[in-house]
């Protein structure tokens, strides 16, 4: 009496496939990580709470080496505010994003601030959540 079974399961894998799927999943990742932040540089904010808004116009960076950067673009204490409404000249309700890093004095803040305030843009302080 022959009791063995006809179908013979084959116990290898095959690692093609999932090679083919992390090989796709690694691609994937390495293009879109670096859309997350274009325009940003690496500045350590302060803490804060509230709400962020997503609309700007222009971002303005100090750093803690009191550099200025104007949406990633280097740029003198003096020659800020003409640079800034060169490039907003023309826009509708323009708005600045300003990211102080933490430690920067007050002064050098306000001084965008001012900026704004003169040239009637809408400003906003950059925070990093709690």
């Amino acid at each position: 009496m022959n009791l063995r079974g006809r179908n013979k399961v084959s116990p290898e894998f095959s690692m093609s496939s999932m090679t083919d799927i992390v090989f796709l999943l690694l691609v994937f990742f390495l293009l879109t990580s670096p859309a997350i932040t274009p325009d940003a540089l690496d500045l350590i904010l302060p803490k804060a709470k509230g709400k962020t808004s997503n609309k700007q116009n222009l971002s303005v960076s100090i750093t803690k080496d009191l550099d200025y950067y104007v949406n990633k673009e280097r740029v003198s204490e003096q020659g800020i505010e003409a640079f800034i409404t060169k490039e907003l000249a023309g826009v509708e309700e323009p708005t600045i994003i300003l990211r102080a890093e933490e430690g920067v004095p007050i002064e050098n803040a306000v001084k965008v601030m001012d900026i704004a305030n003169r040239n009637k843009y809408k400003i906003v302080l950059a925070v990093r959540p709690n």
